[in-house]
């Protein structure tokens, strides 16, 4: 078995996963939000992550840039279709699109319409902890125009959502003896969602082919996704007080999320991606398939599978051998074959190949621009055979 990856930040001697939780830096924490609101991304993420002036470190992904790239990606705005995240389908009958709402590379496709930034923080408001999610989903359709972009994305979440009623997620509230909820990742998401205009998902959203230059060097970072509090709540609701398993854990975030809410969490993956950051130094390095295959499927502990990848068949795989009574899945939802199975999403998957299964969950998660993401959860009915 390869040794686990430390917790550190290539290109940083100083940075610890603690400095940005419990308040560790809180004077580092002003300093980012300061370079976030002045739009200064580089600086920003330097600071988070305490790394030097002038770095030149490579994120690769779905594009390869630096830091300074990125930035320039940012501040460049809608040239040349970068923030064309809501689109239209160009009809054999319709009038040629406007010059400017073409989309370079995708002549099928035109720009609907940029949202103003109130439908854009209306949106990143959804993932309030201190809000209960379903409400403030149902604010953003109540407060939306006739027509908008913000009334196509709230009609498209709530067709979305599914959240059972033996769950039940409480608000986070702060306190001074309660251990405070501080989500770094959703800081540096909301900011993307300013600057690159991105106001929510909707029915078009899978017809989104591009990404932007940010993307790689949140991935290295984060991770694929961000946990949002509410399904945090609901797997540590499913787990009621058992173990999980973080299969596939990437760089340990989410693992360290839930483990920052007092669930055990056992982290594994095979180590073959490369992150720039790591957040947890205990990460098992090994096939999944065996090390479920060794412990007879862990029928004690709730599968978690975070962006879990389309290839080898590996998602049916590990479905196929886990022997458990709850799965969670955090991936695409609207069937862009990005995440799980590149011809279905993973709640049809399970329809149609698991009937002893029951969805319980679909919430909506914090989804980067052009993307769709949710956190799917799923039950073994009573009576099932566990093999």
């Amino acid at each position: 078995m390869a040794p686990p990856p430390p917790a550190v930040t290539d290109g940083s001697k100083t940075w610890a996963p603690a400095h940005l939780f419990d308040s560790g830096k809180a004077d580092g924490w002003d300093k980012i939000h300061t370079h976030l609101k002045a739009n200064e991304f580089r600086s920003a993420i330097a600071t988070a992550f305490e790394l030097p002036q002038g770095d030149s470190f490579t994120y690769h992904a779905t594009a390869s840039v630096n830091l300074a790239q990125a930035e320039a990606a940012i501040h460049a705005g809608r040239v040349n279709g970068l923030h064309a995240w809501y689109v239209e389908a160009v009809g054999a009958d319709s009038n040629e699109p406007a010059p400017d709402s073409t989309i370079p590379g995708q002549p099928g496709l035109r720009i609907a319409g940029y949202p103003p930034m109130p439908d854009i923080q209306a949106y990143f408001s959804l993932f309030d902890p201190t809000k209960s999610a379903a409400n403030s989903l149902k604010s953003l359709a109540a407060n939306a125009k006739k027509g908008s972009l913000r009334a196509a994305t709230a009609e498209y979440l709530q067709s979305k959502r599914h959240l059972d009623p033996s769950i039940t997620v409480p608000k986070y509230k702060p306190s001074a003896t309660a251990k405070s909820h501080e989500n770094p990742a959703l800081d540096f998401w909301a900011y993307s969602c300013v600057a690159l205009e991105y106001a929510g998902p909707d029915a078009n959203t899978s017809l989104v082919k591009t990404s932007h230059q940010i993307l790689p060097v949140y991935m290295h970072h984060f991770g694929c996704v961000v946990p949002s509090w509410e399904a945090l709540q609901v797997i540590s609701k499913l787990a009621d007080g058992r173990n999980v398993l973080d299969m596939g854990c990437g760089n340990g975030y989410w693992t360290l999320m839930l483990r920052r809410l007092g669930l055990n969490v056992a982290a594994v993956d095979s180590g073959q991606s490369r992150w720039r950051t790591t957040w947890i130094p205990d990460t098992i390095v090994t096939d999944g398939i065996q090390y479920l295959r060794r412990r007879s499927g862990c029928p004690d502990m709730v599968l978690l599978l975070v962006y879990p990848i389309v290839g080898e068949d590996f998602t049916r795989r590990v479905l196929d051998s886990y022997t458990g009574d709850v799965i969670c899945v955090a991936g695409t939802q609207n069937g862009n074959g990005y995440t799980g199975f590149k011809d279905m999403m993973i709640d049809e998957y399970m329809s149609k190949e698991k009937p002893g299964w029951e969805k319980v969950a679909q919430v909506p998660l914090p989804s980067f621009a052009g993307k769709d993401d949710a956190l799917f959860a799923f039950r073994r009915m009573k009576g099932e055979d566990g093999g």
